[in-house]
């Protein structure tokens, strides 16, 4: 398995002898209206793909399909619909369905519970992408749980924060790599509606076995929670070890068991 942070949620991933492109948000810096009612009213995304319009080309040259938790536009903007294929393969939560026929992709397997999808086991997991009116008025999100032979089982537990569907998720699928959407997303008024550092450490004595890669940091006006904050968090309560907090561009490389992990820049 090798996973390789794009931006924010954005995941190049290899699973399976698959290749997959997770929750793309491919606009050039700038380019999208803020997220209202937030403390920061900067135009986002706030950096870079830490990649070149010809790299990304290639990148999608080789995708074999496309897994979105919800279609946030920070999760499937416009440049996604524009540059991404009719043709590929998306795997959803049903309630987003429609919008991807809408956009043009006909290929869209929804997932009620559980699928095969690209030769993939596929196991859809509840979430809660805030609490109280916002988390209501934010909408359905979903994780997603991978297995295939001879690769850790992987679980993108997308937007949500730590609630009673996570750790059944956790207790369900024993997964040996997670990976969370921190960052701590908030508007000005209500609570995180994406993990903030106690959510982290909560995944992270759920699951001490397992390997836990952060990412949703410093790409959208509403994250406050920043890399180096929930960092030097974590090693102040003794949980940073294990943990895996990337850098745009970076590439993660986990072994079958997850006990492995090269760490390095994808060319």
């Amino acid at each position: 398995m090798r996973l390789r942070l794009l931006r924010h949620a954005t995941l190049d991933l290899e699973y399976g002898g698959r290749r997959l492109l997770v929750d793309p948000m491919l606009s050039a810096a700038g380019t999208l209206d803020p997220v209202a009612n937030a403390a920061s009213s900067a135009r986002i995304p706030l950096v870079e793909l830490p990649l070149d319009q010809a790299e990304l080309d290639a990148v999608i040259s080789r995708l074999d399909g496309v897994l979105v938790t919800h279609v946030h536009r920070d999760h499937w903007d416009a440049a996604a619909v524009a540059r991404l294929p009719r043709t590929l393969p998306i795997l959803a939560q049903p309630v987003d369905t429609d919008r991807f026929r809408q956009d043009g992709y006909s290929a869209v397997t929804p997932v009620p519970e559980t699928a095969t999808w690209l030769g993939l086991a596929v196991a859809r997991t509840g979430g809660r992408h805030g609490t109280g009116e916002i988390g209501e008025r934010m909408g359905t999100v979903s994780g997603f749980v991978l297995k295939a032979p001879g690769e850790p089982t992987l679980y993108l537990a997308g937007d949500t924060i730590w609630c009673d569907e996570i750790e059944r998720a956790i207790v369900a699928h024993r997964p040996e790599v997670i990976v969370v959407n921190a960052g701590a997303a908030q508007f000005l008024t209500g609570g995180p509606i994406t993990m903030d550092v106690g959510d982290v450490a909560a995944v992270r004595a759920a699951a001490p076995w397992a390997l836990l890669v952060a990412v949703h940091f410093e790409a959208v006006n509403h994250c406050l929670l920043t890399r180096d904050a929930l960092r030097a968090e974590l090693a102040r309560r003794g949980l940073g070890e294990r943990v895996y907090l990337p850098a745009d561009g970076d590439t993660l490389h986990f072994g079958q068991a997850a006990i492995t992990l090269a760490e390095g820049r994808s060319p």
